[in-house]
């Protein structure tokens, strides 16, 4: 398979890709577009960017095909050994997951836009980038020389993205025998001494925790956007992510902490996702959703020990660390949704709603949920071991056991290693948290407490939130209500989901409505709202008692003991 990748007018975001396919024996082929990519679990519906499709023979001559289904053509060879079918790709959206083209850079995700032959998905694969000859590329990709590049497979070909652009700024180092490479795209200024220094850290820390680095070489890929944003998926040898805007990243009171957090995330899923895979991912189906219960152990374990590297490498201090924390809790405490779907439930349900808002408490979220489980565990393995193994014994068991011999890891896998690692039942843990929908409050403070720390809960410091129940957004300059405590005054009082308020007591809101409420506390408060079908009405709130909704969650350091050291250590 060979693809050649050009573009004429980069502005039209159109690009040119040409698939040779060689070695056929057969009247027929077919040519498939995935629908689904690693990284995001959810379907991508890729094909609604394609605009023209055309097969050929060798001289160029059209050769029937047709669509069976949205993103599956069926070619008619007639005879011909060798095919050659031309298509566009309109590539428009810039975050981590997505394609771009404008005429200062290619940016491309191979799941995205690349088609393949199902039943040659093995085979090696061959690109080539027709560039202007100033133009670096970042990728994991092997090169064979200047744009041009090999995979041993498709697998691997979607599963290294690239940005080509003649302004990518780059840096470059070993840690062990593995060497890294920074790239940095868009407008930015990167201190690559000081980034240096700190990936060093937790990079030699997860490397450590493992025993070995999965692969050889390893890309950071930076999209650095002028506008708030915050992405990453990970890939084998790489990660693309999308961080905004420019002037905040290198600012240590700014983006650079979350900078670091992601990255550490990110290079923790080249172990655990990329290597320890969950069996129904064992191989990837891009043509449909890849249902799996264990999100948890795939993104809960991984947003875990993203943080807890920072904090075990000196990246981050005990203050950064809990911060992150922190927010873990605030998310688990306030998202209603783990009242109705256990975090097994919304690992299997994770395509429908994906990385965007959903269903107003449906469900909760992989990742908080996940994380938070994952410690509780760290912890329940401590304990039972008297501290001498921990949750990363048993991920480094399912790294040497299961990925390095090419197995998927089941649920049964997962609880079994926990167990033979404790030696003991896993039973509590995995059926009131994982598949259960308990409160975590018991078995968090026990955790917490055992390593010397505890849970502080507090009424909110604003007023709409803790006294009258709902939560808000600003966004586009506009302030919707985000989130609404169940059984609240707001929700008995009328408030919805979405509703954009206008005014509060007929002052006109300009992002800023948690402080009018904090001033008008005492006082009747009438809000203005807009609905969603552009109907506005007004809501009033009287004073109200000391009744609490929403909470603020943290974690308190108590003391320092000897249990603390050890997970810090472990």
């Amino acid at each position: 398979m060979k693809y050649i990748i050009s573009y004429q007018k980069p502005n039209n975001h159109y690009i040119d890709i040409e698939l040779i396919i060689d070695k056929i024996n057969s009247p027929t082929i077919e040519v498939q577009l995935p629908a689904w990519r690693p990284g995001r679990y959810e379907l991508g519906n890729f094909a609604k960017n394609v605009q023209k499709w055309e097969a050929k023979d060798e001289k160029g001559h059209s050769l029937p095909s047709k669509k069976l289904r949205k993103d599956l053509w069926l070619v008619e060879t007639k005879g011909n050994k060798k095919v050659h079918i031309h298509y566009n790709y309109f590539a428009a959206e810039i975050n981590a997951g997505s394609s771009y083209l404008d005429d200062k850079q290619l940016y491309i995700n191979g799941v995205n836009c690349f088609l393949y032959l199902p039943d040659r998905i093995n085979e090696k694969c061959e690109l080539e980038l027709k560039l202007p000859k100033n133009y670096k590329v970042a990728t994991g990709l092997t090169s064979t020389k200047k744009h041009f590049f090999t995979a041993k497979n498709f697998h691997e070909l979607a599963d290294c993205p690239l940005i080509a652009s003649n302004t990518i700024k780059n840096h470059s180092f070993n840690v062990d025998k593995t060497l890294f490479h920074l790239w940095f795209n868009g407008e930015c200024k990167p201190d690559f001494k000081k980034l240096e220094t700190d990936f060093k850290k937790f990079i030699k820390a997860q490397i450590n925790a493992f025993g070995d680095f999965p692969v050889d070489e390893y890309h950071f890929l930076f999209q650095i956007l002028t506008y708030k944003a915050y992405h990453g998926v990970e890939h084998s040898n790489s990660t693309v992510i999308s961080l905004g805007p420019s002037y905040n990243i290198m600012n240590t009171n700014g983006w650079y902490n979350e900078l670091l957090g992601v990255s550490s995330h990110e290079l923790y899923h080249t172990w655990n996702v990329k290597k320890i895979r969950p069996i129904e991912m064992q191989p990837y189906d891009y043509t449909q959703e890849n249902y799996t219960y264990l999100g948890y152990l795939d993104e809960g374990v991984t947003t875990y020990y993203g943080d807890k590297f920072l904090l075990t490498s000196g990246v981050f201090n005990w203050e950064q660390y809990a911060g992150t924390f922190n927010q873990l809790l605030d998310r688990h405490y306030n998202n209603f949704g783990v009242n109705n779907y256990s975090v097994a439930q919304s690992s299997f349900d994770t395509w429908l709603d994906g990385y965007v808002k959903g269903t107003p408490g449906r469900k909760g979220s992989i990742y908080t949920e996940g994380a938070l489980i994952a410690f509780i565990t760290d912890v329940f393995i401590l304990k039972s071991t008297k501290n001498k193994k921990s949750l990363n014994d048993v991920m480094k068991t399912l790294y040497q056991d299961f990925a390095k011999k090419g197995l998927g890891v089941s649920e049964n896998d997962y609880k079994n290693v926990i167990e033979q690692t404790a030696a003991k039942s896993y039973n509590t843990i995995f059926n009131k948290l994982i598949h259960g929908k308990e409160d975590y409050t018991p078995l968090l403070k026990s955790a917490l407490n055992y390593i010397g720390c505890d849970l502080s809960v507090t009424p909110c410091s604003n007023y709409n939130e803790s006294s009258l129940g709902f939560k808000v957004r600003y966004e586009n300059g506009l302030c919707k209500i985000d989130n609404i405590f169940p059984e609240s005054i707001s929700e008995y009082n009328g408030l919805s989901i979405n509703d954009e308020i206008i005014a509060i007591n007929g002052i006109k809101l300009m992002n800023d409505l948690e402080q009018w409420c904090n001033y008008f506390k005492e006082d009747e408060i009438a809000l203005s709202v807009k609905r969603e079908l552009g109907v506005f009405t007004k809501i009033i709130f009287t004073p109200q008692k000391k009744t609490t909704y929403f909470k603020d969650y943290k974690i308190v350091k108590q003391k320092e003991n000897s249990n603390f050291k050890s997970w810090i250590n472990a």
